[in-house]
Order: C-alpha cells, then sequence, then structure tokens
C-alpha cells in the first residue's frame, strides 16, 4: 500500500473513534487530527468538508465489512451445522459490544447521517445488502430456506438489539435479556425464518 493508502486509512481509523466517543457533533477535522496524532490540517487536506468525512468513514467501513462477509461465504465449511449458524450471529452480537464496539457506534451515528446524506445512505446499503446476500447463503449451506425480506428482518433486528445493548442501562439490558447473545441470536433466526407465519410465538418463546 502507498504511503497516501496508509495515512488515508489512518484517518479512517482515527475518524471512528472520534465518531464513537464524541458523536456526530465532536467528527470535526482537528479531532481527527489529534487521534490520529498527526500535524494539525492533514485531515483536511483529504477530507475538506464534514460530508467528505463522513462519506469516507462509510466507505471504509462499507469496503471491511463487504469483504470479511465476502471471505466469510467462501470459506463455508461442507460441514457447517444450524447450530454453527447460530453461534456466527450469536459472536457478531457479542463483537458489537465488545472488540468492535467503536465500529457499531460509528456505524450508529453513519446511520442517522444517511437520513440527510444520500451517499452515506447507498453505502449503508451496500452493508446491508451484504448482510443479507450472507444470511441468505449460510442458511442454504445447512439446507435452510430464508427469504431476502427474512434476512433483512435478521439483520435489522441485530441492528436494533446491538444499539439497545449499548445505549440502554445496563441492569435494563440484563432485565430484557438483551445481554444474553446466544438466546438472542436464537430468536432472530428464528423469526426471520418465520417471518410470514408464526413470528408471534417465536417471540413468545423467547420472551417466555
Amino acid at each position: 500500500m502507498t504511503q497516501r493508502g496508509n495515512r488515508r486509512e489512518l484517518l479512517a481509523d482515527a475518524a471512528i473513534e472520534v465518531l464513537a466517543r464524541d458523536g456526530g457533533r465532536g467528527l470535526t477535522h482537528r479531532a481527527i487530527d489529534r487521534e490520529a496524532r498527526v500535524p494539525e490540517g492533514t485531515t483536511k487536506n483529504y477530507y475538506p468538508t464534514r460530508n467528505a468525512l463522513f462519506e469516507a468513514i462509510a466507505h471504509y467501513l462499507a469496503e471491511r465489512h463487504v469483504a470479511a462477509l465476502e471471505a466469510l461465504c467462501t470459506q463455508i465449511p461442507d460441514d457447517i451445522g444450524p447450530d454453527d449458524v447460530t453461534a456466527l450471529y450469536a459472536a457478531m452480537l457479542q463483537r458489537m459490544s465488545g472488540n468492535a464496539r467503536a465500529q457499531f457506534l460509528a456505524l450508529f451515528e453513519l446511520h442517522l447521517e444517511g437520513v440527510r446524506n444520500p451517499e452515506v445512505r447507498g453505502l449503508l446499503g451496500r452493508i446491508s445488502r451484504a448482510s443479507v446476500d450472507t444470511a441468505v447463503q449460510l442458511h442454504s449451506a445447512v439446507g435452510r430456506r430464508i427469504s431476502r425480506r427474512g434476512a433483512g428482518l435478521l439483520d435489522a433486528g441485530m441492528l436494533g438489539v446491538a444499539l439497545s445493548a449499548l445505549s440502554l442501562p445496563p441492569e435494563l439490558v440484563d432485565d430484557l435479556g438483551l445481554g444474553d447473545a446466544d438466546g438472542v441470536g436464537r430468536a432472530l433466526l428464528s423469526l426471520a425464518a418465520r417471518r410470514d407465519h408464526g413470528a408471534l410465538e417465536v417471540l413468545s418463546d423467547w420472551a417466555g
């Protein structure tokens, strides 16, 4: 990778940290310069406007997310089973509030920005489509069918649970069972697979 490419990646990683920690209002060129430990004015040289900053973060996260899911889909083992798929989604939920917390907080901020910014919205669409495609392929690999609408529901549910787990008081997260990654993952997968019927029964089984 060229030095310029390295610098863009450095700034993108720093911008994610700033956006996750300080929110959209705190996303400034100077804050990113400080986070990346680069001379003042560096970020503005690469991304002159706030829109450019948001779009750069969205593009960076989309590229990484799509590449990771494409790699996952090319490495699905022949003996994969339903329990493996459940474990995978449970692990994703754990990552959202664990070692990938900053990336997902930044992603939620991007969703708010996407309401007003068509470019960001389009990049978020890339992320969602990749997640939907992966869910369909994983279910097919274990001999189960899931519609694209069901996979979309699964994707939205994962994001919603992760957002709640990160933003609600910890005692409420525990009370609602949102910290139970395995249980929530199973409920979301079941709900997505039975989108057209039995959804209330699935929710009742998990809630009970």
